[in-house]
């Protein structure tokens, strides 16, 4: 039984150690620190984005024994907000000159008057958590309002152009490259930020430069983990990259909380991603993907660093690695094409990429408005972010228990359960800490859904198809999910109800759509396109999948174990 070119670099990496001191420490700076402050560049604007309540600055208090909120509703005019309430209008005020006004109140209320409304000459912004944020810098409200929102469309387009463009390159020069320019690219274009606020446009060009390598930069800490770790530990370091991301996700608001100024908050949670560049003797080239190149020189290399701080008694050699590898075939493939190369793998992608789409606009839906929500913002962030953690291991438990879809099918449908309460509640103040309890739990489902879906099209498509697969559903599910940020500002400026709506509307969607996927807990992985299209046959619709693994696996392992050379296999 001949081996693939998977297995003879298996073999390779049990040599030279595959689970020493080299996989732990590479992972403990890479998958969990560095995409720690990965995630902190990601959504660090978010933060210094947010909207402070604000109202029109009106002269003349200081001659008064009012306070803010006194003078606030004897001076300004009343209208409807997204609660369908009755306040102080945030962008209008009366057409009078100071001496006016203050005529007019020693006489009474000017709500009641007839002077002409006219926009706000300038804001005063409420400072109870934070002192400024660039929004109050540079007054991005009312008619300037969907500056906010574009700025986080912008993000997603630099996400959406450079996944398919370094996506694609990470396997043509390499990972390393790729983690390098990324730092680089990602700190300067967030940088770059810090001093273009006043030039709106100028400011969005270095937004989407900013996001064009951030997400491929935490996919290459990942790719590279993998690929250097023995098979048993994949899992393990799916989690610990995750709860990386999570810790980032979490320190972000309180360090802004402390801070309360945006220039600063900014500034500590980006200069922080250039660590990755002080640990070269780590920060390695990928050796399978060097294999996978027929780079056998540069490769032993990588190997022998590997070895030696692993302690490992072995001389990897480029002669020694051209043996091994001199068998080595190429299967044709047609790219994203052969996605659709059969009726029942084109339906699984579909599925799949039409889940994750959905998954994508309501976690930016989510994010966004945890911020706009009634209440301390930077706990609203933190809870959110905080649940992403049991959330995974719920995820992990219940995805080896009744299978991946059923996981997912059940945690989209609480989901959207969790929604409806939220659209009657969301407009009374005083229901504040119930629907923030449930928007909490819609982030827990959210995040079980995450994991599962990662796993599930992990186990879908074919290997020589996997990355491809996961490639295409992320630009699709990345460009779909530019539409999120209209969906809170739909909620800020016009109905507050509107996005637990359409969350909610999403959710019942992902039900039904998940219940048309394959199970793949306990089934052989698809190793070519035509194992994938055949993938799923046999299934029964509404079985949960059973405890004992896949007649296919018993197969497999007994044919193995007939073998004259099994032990050698093992």
């Amino acid at each position: 039984m001949g081996e693939s070119e998977a297995e003879i670099f298996d073999r390779v990496m049990e040599l030279v150690g595959n689970d020493g001191k080299f996989q732990t420490r590479f992972n403990c700076l890479f998958s969990f620190f560095i995409s720690m402050f990965v995630a902190m560049n990601y959504m660090n604007i978010v933060m210094v984005m947010n909207e402070p309540d604000h109202w029109c600055h009106v002269p003349g208090r200081e001659e008064t024994n009012y306070s803010i909120e006194e003078w606030r509703e004897r001076v300004l005019p009343t209208e409807l907000d997204n609660k369908n309430k009755i306040s102080v209008s945030h962008c209008k005020m009366y057409d009078l000159t100071e001496s006016e006004i203050l005529e007019l109140d020693s006489q009474g209320r000017l709500n009641n008057s007839n002077g002409r409304l006219i926009n706000c000459w300038f804001y005063d912004y409420d400072e109870t958590w934070y002192d400024q944020t660039v929004v109050s810098q540079e007054n991005w409200v009312c008619d300037r309002a969907l500056y906010v929102t574009n700025t986080f469309s912008f993000h997603r387009l630099g996400e959406v152009v450079g996944t398919f463009i370094f996506g694609q390159l990470s396997d043509k020069i390499g990972r390393r490259p790729i983690i390098i320019s990324g730092i680089l690219m990602t700190v300067f274009g967030r940088f770059a930020t810090l001093f273009t606020t006043e030039e709106y446009w100028i400011f969005s060009i270095f937004s989407v430069f900013n996001m064009l390598m951030t997400f491929v930069l935490y996919q290459s800490l990942m790719i590279i983990a993998m690929e250097i770790c023995k098979m048993e530990k994949r899992t393990h370091i799916t989690m610990l990259q995750c709860n990386g991301w999570t810790f980032g996700m979490i320190l972000l608001p309180l360090i802004f909380w402390a801070v309360r100024d945006w220039f600063p908050f900014l500034l500590l949670t980006t200069f922080p991603l250039m660590i990755g560049l002080f640990f070269p003797k780590y920060l390695i080239e990928s050796p399978r993907w060097l294999a996978n190149q027929g780079k056998y020189e540069r490769c032993a290399s990588e190997l022998q660093k590997i070895a030696d701080i692993n302690g490992t008694d072995i001389q990897v050699t480029e002669t020694m690695l051209k043996e091994l590898f001199k068998k080595r075939k190429e299967e044709k493939l047609y790219g994203m094409a052969s996605l659709f190369s059969s009726k029942r793998l084109a339906l699984s992608t579909i599925i799949m990429t039409f889940c994750w789409m959905i998954i994508s606009i309501v976690y930016y839906v989510l994010v966004l408005n945890s911020s706009r929500m009634d209440g301390n913002p930077h706990l609203n962030f933190v809870w959110q972010s905080a649940i992403e953690l049991p959330g995974v291991f719920i995820g992990k438990y219940l995805g080896d228990k009744i299978g991946r879809r059923f996981t997912q099918v059940f945690a989209f449908l609480f989901a959207s359960i969790a929604c409806i309460p939220c659209i009657f509640l969301v407009q009374h103040p005083e229901y504040a800490t119930i629907v923030s309890i449930l928007v909490v739990i819609i982030r827990f489902m959210y995040s079980i859904i995450f994991f599962a879906i990662n796993l599930q099209a992990f186990e879908i498509y074919p290997t020589c198809l996997r990355q491809t697969g996961f490639s295409m559903m992320l630009v699709i599910a990345n460009l779909m999910g530019l539409v999120g940020p209209y969906v809170v500002y739909l909620g800020t400026e016009f109905d507050v109800r509107y996005p637990y709506m359409v969350m909610g509307a999403l959710f019942i969607a992902g039900t039904i759509a998940m219940l048309f996927l394959p199970e793949t807990l306990g089934e052989l992985l698809p190793q070519t396109i035509e194992d994938a299209c055949e993938f799923g046959k046999g299934q029964k619709f509404w079985a949960f999948p059973k405890e004992n693994v896949s007649p296919q696996i018993v197969k497999v392992v007994e044919e193995l174990k007939s073998d004259e050379n099994y032990n050698t296999y093992i």
